[in-house]
């Protein structure tokens, strides 16, 4: 039972992380990724289905994303929700494709966007935390309730702390990446 608490608190922390990775892949760095369109969705016969679910996205040169859908009556519906986005990128039509043009990333937009990506890192860090806390809290019921002795109360929240340390320092390594990559010309 015991170390069932410690591999819980590690499985829910690694979804923090992946979670952190989701968001700083739909950030927009300057280079034309199919993430940034992650979270859009668009309506398709009444219902709100993902933009990669009604189109191909491709990325055809380093700043340019494509979307072709795969109904040609699709082009309306996806312009408007790329307008309705919070991407800040007018999409153009040909009629048959979308285009995306991203444009140059300023010094100013990149700083925000670094301390975007900052603050994700410290929810992510709050959340950890927190796991960090129902674990602790999970260990001293049990030991209250004599399921565990005080050894193995020791021993599990010396290895939580561990677990929790190096899941922080991923945390910073990611976030040291990201800020990286978009403060990189």
């Amino acid at each position: 039972m015991p170390d069932e608490i410690v591999v819980s608190m590690l499985d829910k922390m690694q979804k923090t992380i992946a979670s952190l990775r989701r968001e700083y892949g739909s950030m927009r760095a300057g280079r034309a990724t199919p993430q940034l369109l992650d979270r859009i969705t668009v309506d398709y016969y009444g219902t709100e289905t993902p933009l990669n679910q009604v189109a191909n996205i491709s990325i055809p040169e380093a700043r340019i994303i494509q979307i072709a859908p795969w109904e040609q009556k699709m082009i309306t519906p996806i312009e408007k929700a790329i307008q309705k986005s919070d991407l800040g990128i007018n999409p153009n039509n040909d009629g048959k494709v979308i285009r995306l043009i991203l444009p140059e990333l300023t010094q100013e937009r990149r700083a925000d966007l670094a301390k975007q990506a900052a603050k994700l890192a410290e929810e992510a860090k709050v959340a950890v935390r927190a796991i960090r806390r129902d674990a602790n809290e999970l260990v001293k019921k049990q030991l209250k309730s004599n399921e565990m002795t005080e050894d193995d109360q020791k021993d599990i929240e010396s290895d939580i702390q561990k677990s929790t340390d190096k899941i922080i320092k991923e945390i910073d390594q990611v976030a040291a990446e990201k800020e990286k990559e978009l403060m990189s010309i």
